[in-house]
Protein backbone atom coordinates (compact mmCIF):
# COMPACT_ATOMS: atom_id res chain seq x y z
CA UNK A 1 0.00 0.00 0.00
CA UNK A 2 0.91 3.59 -0.84
CA UNK A 3 2.06 5.94 2.53
CA UNK A 4 3.19 9.00 3.63
CA UNK A 5 5.68 8.90 5.94
CA UNK A 6 5.86 11.73 8.71
CA UNK A 7 9.53 12.63 9.31
CA UNK A 8 8.09 15.45 11.61
CA UNK A 9 4.51 17.06 12.60
CA UNK A 10 3.21 19.75 14.27
CA UNK A 11 1.89 18.85 17.95
CA UNK A 12 -2.09 19.84 17.06
CA UNK A 13 -2.67 17.29 14.28
CA UNK A 14 -5.33 14.97 13.32
CA UNK A 15 -6.76 12.92 10.84
CA UNK A 16 -10.40 14.29 10.00
CA UNK A 17 -13.67 14.10 7.41
CA UNK A 18 -16.62 15.68 7.53
CA UNK A 19 -17.56 13.92 11.11
CA UNK A 20 -20.01 11.57 12.77
CA UNK A 21 -23.99 12.26 11.84
CA UNK A 22 -26.61 10.84 13.82
CA UNK A 23 -24.34 10.67 16.77
CA UNK A 24 -26.06 13.64 19.16
CA UNK A 25 -28.46 11.50 20.77
CA UNK A 26 -25.56 9.14 22.03
CA UNK A 27 -23.80 12.65 23.52
CA UNK A 28 -21.55 12.54 20.64
CA UNK A 29 -20.51 15.83 18.46
CA UNK A 30 -20.36 15.21 15.30
CA UNK A 31 -16.36 16.36 15.27
CA UNK A 32 -15.17 15.88 11.88
CA UNK A 33 -12.83 19.38 10.41
CA UNK A 34 -13.22 22.91 12.23
CA UNK A 35 -13.00 23.93 8.55
CA UNK A 36 -15.42 21.81 6.41
CA UNK A 37 -15.52 23.88 3.05
CA UNK A 38 -11.64 23.22 3.10
CA UNK A 39 -12.03 19.93 3.08
CA UNK A 40 -14.32 19.86 0.66
CA UNK A 41 -11.96 22.26 -1.67
CA UNK A 42 -8.82 19.54 -1.16
CA UNK A 43 -11.94 16.63 -2.22
CA UNK A 44 -12.57 19.38 -5.04
CA UNK A 45 -8.87 20.04 -6.89
CA UNK A 46 -8.43 15.68 -6.38
CA UNK A 47 -11.80 14.87 -7.78
CA UNK A 48 -12.90 12.81 -5.28
CA UNK A 49 -15.47 12.20 -2.97
CA UNK A 50 -16.10 14.35 0.45
CA UNK A 51 -15.89 10.96 2.04
CA UNK A 52 -11.69 11.10 2.25
CA UNK A 53 -10.29 11.81 5.06
CA UNK A 54 -7.34 14.64 5.26
CA UNK A 55 -4.82 15.59 7.57
CA UNK A 56 -5.89 18.89 9.08
CA UNK A 57 -2.81 21.10 11.09
CA UNK A 58 -2.98 23.61 13.61
CA UNK A 59 -0.99 26.35 13.39
CA UNK A 60 1.74 24.03 11.82
CA UNK A 61 2.40 21.46 9.22
CA UNK A 62 5.65 19.06 9.33
CA UNK A 63 7.71 16.86 6.74
CA UNK A 64 6.47 14.50 4.80
CA UNK A 65 8.25 11.71 2.72
CA UNK A 66 6.33 9.42 -0.02
CA UNK A 67 6.45 5.89 -0.38
CA UNK A 68 5.08 4.88 -3.70
CA UNK A 69 3.45 8.20 -5.92
CA UNK A 70 1.25 10.26 -3.66
CA UNK A 71 -1.33 13.16 -5.43
CA UNK A 72 -2.13 15.43 -3.39
CA UNK A 73 -3.59 18.54 -2.13
CA UNK A 74 -2.99 21.54 -0.03
CA UNK A 75 -6.03 23.92 1.48
CA UNK A 76 -7.23 25.95 4.30
CA UNK A 77 -4.86 27.92 6.16
CA UNK A 78 -1.69 29.04 4.29
CA UNK A 79 0.76 27.79 4.96
CA UNK A 80 4.65 27.71 3.19
CA UNK A 81 5.26 24.33 0.97
CA UNK A 82 7.89 22.49 -0.61
CA UNK A 83 9.06 19.73 -2.31
CA UNK A 84 12.01 18.81 -2.46
CA UNK A 85 12.70 22.57 -1.58
CA UNK A 86 11.02 23.50 -4.36
CA UNK A 87 7.97 25.80 -3.59
CA UNK A 88 4.46 25.03 -4.39
CA UNK A 89 1.57 26.67 -4.45
CA UNK A 90 -1.20 26.34 -1.60
CA UNK A 91 -4.88 25.87 -2.65
CA UNK A 92 -3.51 23.56 -5.40
CA UNK A 93 -3.13 19.47 -6.01
CA UNK A 94 0.57 18.42 -6.59
CA UNK A 95 2.07 15.07 -7.37
CA UNK A 96 4.68 13.80 -5.10
CA UNK A 97 7.19 11.30 -6.81
CA UNK A 98 8.17 7.87 -4.71
CA UNK A 99 10.85 9.46 -2.49
CA UNK A 100 10.28 13.13 -2.97
CA UNK A 101 9.61 14.78 0.51
CA UNK A 102 6.45 17.24 0.89
CA UNK A 103 7.75 20.34 3.72
CA UNK A 104 4.91 22.42 5.30
CA UNK A 105 5.58 24.93 7.76
CA UNK A 106 3.67 27.39 9.72
CA UNK A 107 0.23 29.07 9.11
CA UNK A 108 0.47 32.13 7.02
CA UNK A 109 -3.04 33.65 8.13
CA UNK A 110 -5.64 31.30 9.60
CA UNK A 111 -5.06 28.36 11.70
CA UNK A 112 -5.99 25.53 10.35
CA UNK A 113 -4.75 23.82 7.16
CA UNK A 114 -5.23 20.56 5.70
CA UNK A 115 -3.05 18.18 4.06
CA UNK A 116 -5.46 15.88 0.95
CA UNK A 117 -4.30 12.20 -0.71
CA UNK A 118 -5.92 10.98 -3.73
CA UNK A 119 -7.63 8.07 -1.74
CA UNK A 120 -8.04 9.83 1.31
CA UNK A 121 -5.72 8.94 4.54
CA UNK A 122 -7.25 4.96 5.15
CA UNK A 123 -6.87 5.36 9.39
CA UNK A 124 -9.09 3.10 11.36
CA UNK A 125 -13.17 3.76 10.76
CA UNK A 126 -15.45 4.45 14.30
CA UNK A 127 -19.03 4.94 13.91
CA UNK A 128 -18.67 5.43 10.39
CA UNK A 129 -15.60 8.07 10.11
CA UNK A 130 -11.81 8.21 10.62
CA UNK A 131 -12.11 11.83 12.18
CA UNK A 132 -10.38 11.82 15.60
CA UNK A 133 -12.67 13.62 18.34
CA UNK A 134 -9.76 13.86 20.88
CA UNK A 135 -12.52 15.47 23.33
CA UNK A 136 -14.39 12.00 23.26
CA UNK A 137 -11.11 9.78 23.22
CA UNK A 138 -11.96 8.58 19.96
CA UNK A 139 -8.45 8.49 17.40
CA UNK A 140 -5.30 10.30 18.21
CA UNK A 141 -2.60 13.13 17.51
CA UNK A 142 -0.59 12.13 13.96
CA UNK A 143 2.99 11.77 15.79
CA UNK A 144 6.63 11.13 14.01
CA UNK A 145 7.55 8.03 12.56
CA UNK A 146 3.92 7.16 11.83
CA UNK A 147 3.59 5.57 8.35
CA UNK A 148 0.50 6.85 7.07
CA UNK A 149 -1.71 4.32 4.55
CA UNK A 150 -2.89 6.11 1.58
CA UNK A 151 -6.34 4.54 -0.64
CA UNK A 152 -5.99 3.74 -4.13
CA UNK A 153 -6.94 6.86 -6.58
CA UNK A 154 -7.80 6.95 -10.11
CA UNK A 155 -5.20 9.47 -11.50
CA UNK A 156 -5.79 9.02 -15.21
CA UNK A 157 -5.55 12.89 -16.20
CA UNK A 158 -4.27 14.01 -13.11
CA UNK A 159 -2.73 17.68 -13.77
CA UNK A 160 -1.63 20.00 -10.97
CA UNK A 161 -4.88 21.81 -10.86
CA UNK A 162 -5.55 25.15 -8.24
CA UNK A 163 -8.61 26.98 -6.74
CA UNK A 164 -8.97 31.07 -6.02
CA UNK A 165 -9.07 31.09 -1.61
CA UNK A 166 -11.64 33.23 -0.37
CA UNK A 167 -11.08 34.92 2.50
CA UNK A 168 -12.29 33.45 5.60
CA UNK A 169 -8.70 33.44 7.21
CA UNK A 170 -8.72 37.02 8.88
CA UNK A 171 -12.02 37.34 10.55
CA UNK A 172 -14.74 39.82 9.52
CA UNK A 173 -18.51 39.65 9.52
CA UNK A 174 -20.09 36.50 10.46
CA UNK A 175 -23.74 35.55 9.59
CA UNK A 176 -25.92 34.51 13.03
CA UNK A 177 -29.21 32.75 13.10
CA UNK A 178 -31.74 33.48 16.11
CA UNK A 179 -31.78 30.72 18.53
CA UNK A 180 -34.04 29.37 20.89
CA UNK A 181 -33.17 31.48 23.53
CA UNK A 182 -32.26 35.20 21.23
CA UNK A 183 -36.23 36.44 22.70
CA UNK A 184 -34.58 36.44 26.09
CA UNK A 185 -32.42 38.76 25.82
CA UNK A 186 -33.60 42.43 25.38
CA UNK A 187 -33.26 44.43 22.11
CA UNK A 188 -30.72 46.36 23.85
CA UNK A 189 -28.35 43.46 24.40
CA UNK A 190 -28.98 41.98 20.97
CA UNK A 191 -28.38 45.41 19.46
CA UNK A 192 -25.04 45.68 21.58
CA UNK A 193 -24.11 42.42 20.62
CA UNK A 194 -23.84 42.73 16.69
CA UNK A 195 -22.32 46.64 17.28
CA UNK A 196 -19.06 44.98 19.14
CA UNK A 197 -16.44 44.34 17.47
CA UNK A 198 -14.95 40.71 18.93
CA UNK A 199 -11.47 39.01 18.90
CA UNK A 200 -10.38 35.51 19.49
CA UNK A 201 -9.27 34.70 22.66
CA UNK A 202 -6.08 32.34 22.97
CA UNK A 203 -8.78 30.42 25.20
CA UNK A 204 -9.83 28.47 21.89
CA UNK A 205 -9.31 25.28 20.20
CA UNK A 206 -11.64 22.40 18.29
CA UNK A 207 -14.08 22.16 21.13
CA UNK A 208 -15.45 26.10 21.01
CA UNK A 209 -13.42 29.95 20.47
CA UNK A 210 -13.83 32.45 23.27
CA UNK A 211 -14.08 35.99 22.33
CA UNK A 212 -13.09 39.38 24.14
CA UNK A 213 -14.19 42.36 24.50
CA UNK A 214 -14.41 45.97 26.10
CA UNK A 215 -17.74 46.10 27.94
CA UNK A 216 -20.43 44.57 30.14
CA UNK A 217 -21.07 40.91 30.16
CA UNK A 218 -24.08 40.24 27.72
CA UNK A 219 -26.96 39.08 30.06
CA UNK A 220 -30.75 38.07 30.52
CA UNK A 221 -32.80 37.47 33.52
CA UNK A 222 -33.79 34.15 32.67
CA UNK A 223 -30.25 32.69 32.55
CA UNK A 224 -31.29 31.02 35.95
CA UNK A 225 -33.97 29.45 35.00
CA UNK A 226 -32.11 27.52 32.02
CA UNK A 227 -32.41 23.86 32.17
CA UNK A 228 -29.56 21.96 30.24
CA UNK A 229 -30.57 21.13 26.44
CA UNK A 230 -28.90 19.80 23.30
CA UNK A 231 -26.18 22.00 21.96
CA UNK A 232 -24.55 22.21 18.70
CA UNK A 233 -21.29 23.61 16.94
CA UNK A 234 -22.32 27.24 15.88
CA UNK A 235 -24.34 27.98 18.86
CA UNK A 236 -23.21 31.25 20.61
CA UNK A 237 -23.76 30.20 24.32
CA UNK A 238 -22.91 32.99 27.31
CA UNK A 239 -20.72 32.13 30.05
CA UNK A 240 -21.92 33.01 33.99
CA UNK A 241 -20.37 36.23 33.24
CA UNK A 242 -21.92 36.83 29.99
CA UNK A 243 -19.18 36.14 27.87
CA UNK A 244 -19.53 34.96 24.50
CA UNK A 245 -18.44 31.05 23.65
CA UNK A 246 -18.96 29.62 20.02
CA UNK A 247 -19.11 26.45 20.12
CA UNK A 248 -16.58 24.20 17.64
CA UNK A 249 -16.74 20.83 15.81
CA UNK A 250 -15.87 18.86 19.12
CA UNK A 251 -18.04 20.90 21.54
CA UNK A 252 -20.20 19.01 24.32
CA UNK A 253 -23.83 18.10 23.20
CA UNK A 254 -25.65 19.69 26.41
CA UNK A 255 -25.82 22.58 28.43
CA UNK A 256 -27.53 25.57 30.49
CA UNK A 257 -25.77 28.37 29.31
CA UNK A 258 -28.34 30.94 27.02
CA UNK A 259 -27.17 31.19 23.61
CA UNK A 260 -27.71 34.75 22.13
CA UNK A 261 -27.71 33.38 18.64
CA UNK A 262 -26.32 30.20 15.86
CA UNK A 263 -23.52 30.72 13.58
CA UNK A 264 -24.94 29.90 10.31
CA UNK A 265 -22.56 26.81 9.06
CA UNK A 266 -21.10 28.63 6.04
CA UNK A 267 -19.38 31.16 8.35
CA UNK A 268 -18.85 29.45 10.93
CA UNK A 269 -15.15 28.09 9.32
CA UNK A 270 -14.62 32.11 9.48
CA UNK A 271 -14.32 31.69 13.70
CA UNK A 272 -12.50 28.37 13.28
CA UNK A 273 -10.02 29.84 11.26
CA UNK A 274 -9.73 33.75 13.02
CA UNK A 275 -5.94 33.68 14.65
CA UNK A 276 -5.68 34.94 18.32
CA UNK A 277 -6.52 38.65 18.26
CA UNK A 278 -8.19 39.09 15.06
CA UNK A 279 -11.59 41.12 14.85
CA UNK A 280 -14.96 39.70 14.28
CA UNK A 281 -18.27 40.97 13.81
CA UNK A 282 -21.80 39.62 13.70
CA UNK A 283 -24.71 40.03 12.32
CA UNK A 284 -28.36 38.28 12.21
CA UNK A 285 -29.91 37.05 9.34
CA UNK A 286 -33.09 35.16 8.87
CA UNK A 287 -33.95 32.20 7.92
CA UNK A 288 -35.12 32.96 4.59
CA UNK A 289 -31.85 34.40 3.65
CA UNK A 290 -29.48 31.40 5.56
CA UNK A 291 -32.07 29.30 3.11
CA UNK A 292 -30.92 31.59 0.38
CA UNK A 293 -27.03 31.66 0.78
CA UNK A 294 -26.52 27.75 2.81
CA UNK A 295 -24.25 25.44 0.52
CA UNK A 296 -24.42 21.93 1.61
CA UNK A 297 -21.84 19.71 0.61
CA UNK A 298 -23.02 18.45 -2.36
CA UNK A 299 -23.73 22.05 -3.88
CA UNK A 300 -20.55 23.27 -2.28
CA UNK A 301 -18.71 20.36 -4.35
CA UNK A 302 -19.92 21.15 -7.64
CA UNK A 303 -19.64 24.58 -7.17
CA UNK A 304 -15.96 24.01 -6.64
CA UNK A 305 -15.50 21.77 -8.93
CA UNK A 306 -16.36 24.27 -11.72
CA UNK A 307 -14.08 26.58 -10.62
CA UNK A 308 -11.03 24.24 -10.62
CA UNK A 309 -8.62 25.24 -13.46
CA UNK A 310 -4.96 24.39 -14.69
CA UNK A 311 -1.82 25.15 -12.51
CA UNK A 312 0.46 27.35 -14.36
CA UNK A 313 3.85 26.10 -13.35
CA UNK A 314 6.90 28.21 -13.75
CA UNK A 315 9.69 26.67 -16.04
CA UNK A 316 12.23 27.43 -13.53
CA UNK A 317 10.98 25.18 -11.14
CA UNK A 318 10.29 22.60 -13.30
CA UNK A 319 13.83 20.19 -13.30
CA UNK A 320 12.68 18.28 -16.31
CA UNK A 321 11.27 20.41 -18.39
CA UNK A 322 12.03 18.25 -21.54
CA UNK A 323 9.87 15.64 -19.90
CA UNK A 324 7.00 16.96 -20.30
CA UNK A 325 4.43 17.12 -22.90
CA UNK A 326 3.44 20.83 -23.45
CA UNK A 327 1.47 20.21 -26.45
CA UNK A 328 -1.02 17.39 -26.89
CA UNK A 329 -4.68 17.13 -28.46
CA UNK A 330 -6.93 19.47 -30.50
CA UNK A 331 -9.42 22.21 -29.72
CA UNK A 332 -11.94 23.22 -32.20
CA UNK A 333 -11.52 27.21 -31.16
CA UNK A 334 -15.12 26.79 -29.49
CA UNK A 335 -15.98 28.53 -26.38
CA UNK A 336 -17.76 25.64 -24.40
CA UNK A 337 -18.15 27.48 -21.51
CA UNK A 338 -20.47 29.72 -23.37
CA UNK A 339 -22.69 27.53 -25.23
CA UNK A 340 -20.15 27.10 -28.23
Amino acid sequence: MTRLFVRNIGPLATIQDLGRTGVIAKGLSRGGAADPVAHVEGSALLNQSTDNASLEMAGFGGTFEAQGTVYIALTGAPMSASIDGRPIKWNSSHKLNDGETLSIGSALSGTYGYLHVGGGFQTPCFLGSRSAHLTAGIGKRVETGENLPVGSYNAEGFISSTLDSDRRFGGGKVRILPSVHTALFSEEERQRFTQTSFTRSINSNRQGAELVYDGEGFTTKSALSILSEPMFAGDIQMTGAGKPFVLLPECQTTGGYPRIGMVLPDDLPTIAQAPVGTELRFRFIDYEEAKQVHRPVDVLYKSLRSKVRPLLRDPNDIKDLLGYQLISGAITGWDTENGG
